[in-house]
């Protein structure tokens, strides 16, 4: 039968699936020889200073994937099964609602302990194949990523977002890389303690989430301090600051405890509610937590509690260290307290550590990612005089601190977690522009902020404290980012070319 007896013998059913199959096949570029239809390649390759076996070994460890998630990027693990083995699934959520997607990825093409690869299954992409491998070096080993893609819509595809997908590849590879180095790093100098079990509080929040998945990675366990009650007996230990109530026996045998937890001191104006609010989640809170390990049989070596260099009130340009005396005022008075609550732990021979944190710069919570938007938009500029000092510390470096803290003995009492270069309002302003290459000419009167904001945006934007981390430079802490333009352009993935 020609050719042309076949086509004529066709059914009308046929007729339309071959329609859809040619108009498909346009869209897709796979039609009258369009070469655009090509699976696009992107690879990137570092040299790791450890073992092919150890840099394979970190990759099947929980927490890792969350470690590697820019943290500007909308991405969030949603499930995960059977590790990185063949035919184990792991589903995310990319964006933001209402208009995220959900991106399922199957691994397949295991070569144990030199490669894996997550194929697509469903998501964004028409087609995706990321290829993780490691192979021995004779300094260590070589880490590449080879990623086969092929964007939606084909052609239409390519030209309206190619050149910004592979700028955001770029950009992830980049940092995923450089925060594995720094992650190993950090992990193979307290390696020959072994790992911890580590009960962490607050691990929702901003600070705990990357902690959690930090230590997971480098092999520890951590153990969350809920205020559900757990359906079974696991992870998860149950305690409830309000009530009181905490499940005292599932902390026995922790090696180590971080406590976070607290109510968000910048969520609102500070009625008279909302300080008794905030100063009891951090009294009562730690009180009930510090007299529960004190009980123990079995007691953790050390506590490492969360505190803020509110501690400290407004100092003007005056140094400050773990030395200084403290401020006057509600944050002032709130941290004093808030640190004399874990008496009952130190009082048992608990090693305790205050870590009086400054402000966290994560595009992922805090207060960078809420000046985002208005700064990329131009409409950032400083605040009051500009001249209030403001000590702040990227997110890795405060996981970092928290990491040291929990190994080195000589680690205890109040322990300053600043980057070592405070800086003014004015100079962390114009800072942040340069870094998102917009410019900062709308200032915000003091005036202004104390009418929308009240008490709370005078304390917290107005005022500030120039804090130096001498504990942690004497104790020989390292910096991943000791400066505010490192510290912004590592966070935010906006490498110097």
């Amino acid at each position: 039968m020609s050719l042309a007896g076949a086509t004529r013998a066709q059914s009308p059913a046929a007729h339309l699936r071959e329609a859809r199959g040619t108009f498909n096949r346009v869209l897709a570029g796979r039609s009258l020889g369009v070469e655009d239809s090509r699976m696009a390649e992107f690879r990137h390759r570092s040299r790791i200073e450890v073992s092919a076996d150890e840099l394979f070994d970190w990759h099947t460890r929980p927490g890792v994937l969350e470690r590697l998630i820019p943290p500007w990027m909308s991405v969030k693990v949603l499930e995960r099964e059977d590790g990185i083995r063949a035919g184990g699934r792991v589903a995310l959520r990319v964006g933001r609602t209402p208009f995220a997607l959900r991106w399922v990825l199957e691994h397949r093409d295991l070569f144990e302990r030199r490669q894996f690869c997550d194929v697509q299954i469903a998501g964004p992409f028409a087609q995706w194949s990321h290829t993780h491998r490691f192979t021995p070096d004779r300094d260590g080993a070589v880490l590449e990523d080879l990623i086969d893609y092929q964007l939606p819509l084909g052609v239409i595809g390519r030209v309206l977002i190619g050149r910004r997908v592979r700028r955001s590849l770029r950009r992830a590879f980049r940092f995923r890389h450089a925060r594995l180095r720094n992650d190993l790093r950090r992990h193979a100098r307290f390696a020959e303690h072994g790992p911890l079990r580590v009960a962490i509080s607050g691990v929702s929040g901003l600070v705990g989430r990357s902690l959690a998945a930090f230590l997971t990675s480098g092999g520890h366990r951590v153990d969350r301090l809920v205020r559900r009650r757990p359906p079974t007996e696991g992870r998860e230990i149950y305690w409830n600051p309000a009530t009181g109530e905490i499940d005292a026996a599932a902390l026995e045998g922790v090696d180590a405890v971080v406590h976070l937890a607290g109510e968000n001191v910048a969520s609102g104006r500070w009625s008279a509610a909302r300080k008794a609010a905030i100063r009891s989640s951090r009294v009562d809170g730690t009180g009930l937590l510090c007299k529960a390990l004190a009980s123990l049989s079995a007691k953790p070596r050390v506590l490492v509690a969360a505190s803020a260099v509110g501690y400290y009130g407004e100092r003007g340009d005056e140094w400050l260290d773990e030395r200084s005396t403290p401020g006057t005022g509600f944050l002032p008075e709130t941290c004093q307290a808030w640190e004399a609550a874990t008496r009952p732990a130190s009082d048992a021979g608990i090693r305790v550590a205050h870590l009086r944190i400054g402000v966290v710069l994560s595009p992922s919570g805090g207060a960078l990612q809420k000046l985002l938007t208005p700064f990329r938009l131009g409409l950032g500029g400083v605040l009051g005089s500009g001249r209030q000092f403001m000590s702040w510390i990227s997110l890795d470096d405060l996981v970092g601190a928290i990491h040291h803290a929990l190994f080195r003995k000589t680690v205890h009492g109040p322990v300053n977690a600043v980057a070592p270069s405070p800086v003014t309002n004015a100079e962390f302003t114009k800072t942040l522009g340069r870094v998102l290459g917009r410019p900062t000419i709308l200032p915000a009167p003091a005036a202004a902020v104390r009418v929308v904001f009240g008490e709370m945006g005078r304390t917290l934007l107005l005022e500030g404290a120039r804090v130096r981390p001498s504990a942690l430079l004497a104790d020989g802490f390292e910096f991943l980012h000791p400066n505010l333009d490192v510290a912004l352009r590592a966070e935010l993935g906006l490498f110097p070319a």
